[in-house]
């Protein structure tokens, strides 16, 4: 069981830099009037949804005329909901412009996209491709330093970061380390297939580990994949973000597909567990409001670059100071893939924790015939699908049930029951 130790509140949580200072206002300013751009880059290749062979590339931004041997690396990873998007969105290539001028190397990175039919199980295979290549276009960046030194990157500064699905693909980079993580929404055979984690996109063997991470709009599965001693973050999100949530909700790019934890609720964790996190609210805006609004997008752009000079050493001015959390970010009850309960701060109290602790579901992921269990008798047990809707409830008193629902599709499921003393506890149930 992980200890845990609590941490006043701070906008800021405390940061660690290395000793590199920006000469000359280096990566703290535009001190380059050009760059230069070498497009379609291959770094690997997998095979679609769809059976289809897909090759891999990535748009290579640098500095004109820069001799920097050792340069941070941003790949930046577009949006669109793993259905659309690609490596030229216009927010992409304009931070990829921005921060190319100030002296960064820049990848914008196009990964796998699709899936169907829309649903939580083929949402949660599109978001595991998305990791895949975007740990092989890292790798790809490993091993060239290994090898030919092409693009000249400092493989101890490489940071991901993008742009809502970009976004999402980023942080299960940096924080989703192991597979009994997402145990709960594929089944093992399911995650095999897929080529576990790391996948199959090319470079095997080489590192996929960064430095830090941008978070523009968007969010992680369970905020307690986020752990002490993960990498530090910067996060920029919308109060009205109806697609992503800002703080944990519902994602629905159209068609509404299961819970996550947005950047507010992940805040909250990062600060709780000592994680180094950077956080700007943009009051009133809605999904990535940078895009098509040039005063956002400067706001944006400032406050990453805060952070990247934060992160580089540098003894800079911020330009963007950040601004204090809205709403309240309660991290619910969950727990490790011990089982051991990972909530500092959660909306469940110490006889939830335990009603928890004390109830099993087996098999669990299963085929749809599951038996719920619990120490203490229980007197109402109610499901809820991804999207939070009550499809079973079921009262009396009883220490044992079998759980078998007719058409239920695959997916992540909750059940929530409440004790004969009115103690209430959540448990996670994934359908294969």
């Amino acid at each position: 069981m992980k200890q845990i130790y609590l941490l006043p509140f701070l906008v800021f949580c405390a940061t660690y830099s290395i000793a590199q200072p920006c000469l000359n206002g280096r990566y703290a300013s535009e001190v380059f009037p050009n760059y230069t751009l070498t497009s379609n880059i291959s770094y690997g290749s997998n095979t679609s949804f769809s059976g289809s062979t897909t090759n891999l590339r990535l748009d290579f931004y640098e500095p004109t005329g820069d001799v920097e041997p050792n340069r941070p690396l941003i790949l930046w990873v577009h949006g669109g909901s793993f259905l659309g998007g690609s490596k030229t969105d216009p927010d992409m290539t304009a931070l990829s412009q921005r921060f190319a001028r100030k002296g960064f190397a820049c990848a914008s990175v196009d990964y796998r996209l699709g899936f169907f039919p829309i649903d939580s199980a083929n949402a949660v295979k599109a978001v595991v491709r998305a990791v895949q290549d975007l740990k092989a276009a890292i790798r790809f960046f490993y091993k060239d330093k290994q090898n030919n030194n092409t693009y000249r990157i400092d493989t101890n500064h490489i940071y991901i970061g993008g742009s809502s699905a970009g976004a999402i693909t980023s942080l299960h980079v940096a924080y989703l380390n192991d597979e009994c993580e997402i145990s709960g929404y594929l089944s093992q055979n399911a995650i095999n297939q897929l080529g576990g984690l790391d996948g199959n996109s090319g470079n095997p063997g080489y590192s996929s580990s960064v430095k830090g991470v941008i978070n523009m709009c968007g969010a992680l599965a369970k905020y307690v994949w986020l752990e002490a001693g993960d990498v530090p973050l910067v996060s920029i999100h919308g109060t009205l973000d109806g697609t992503v949530k800002y703080n944990r909700g519902i994602v629905n790019p159209g068609t509404a597909l299961m819970y996550l934890d947005g950047s507010r609720i992940l805040h909250e964790r990062a600060c709780a567990v000592n994680v180094s996190s950077d956080f700007y609210t943009f009051t009133g805006a809605g999904h990535c409001p940078y895009i098509g609004n040039a005063a956002y997008m400067d706001t944006t752009e400032r406050f990453i670059r805060d952070f990247m000079v934060n992160q580089l050493g540098c003894n800079e001015v911020p330009l963007q100071i950040a601004n204090a959390p809205l709403q309240q970010a309660i991290l619910y009850a969950s727990t490790y893939c011990d089982g051991s309960p990972a909530n500092e701060t959660c909306i469940a109290g110490v006889e939830e924790l335990m009603a928890s602790e004390n109830a099993i579901i087996y098999p669990n992921p299963s085929n749809g015939l599951s038996i719920f269990a619990a120490e203490n008798a229980v007197n109402q047990l109610d499901i809820y699908d991804a999207m939070g809707r009550k499809i079973y409830s079921i009262t009396g008193l009883f220490k044992e049930k079998v759980l078998e629902i007719e058409n239920l599709q695959k997916g992540t499921y909750w059940v929530r029951f409440q004790l004969e003393n009115g103690t209430v506890g959540v448990k996670q149930w994934g359908i294969q």
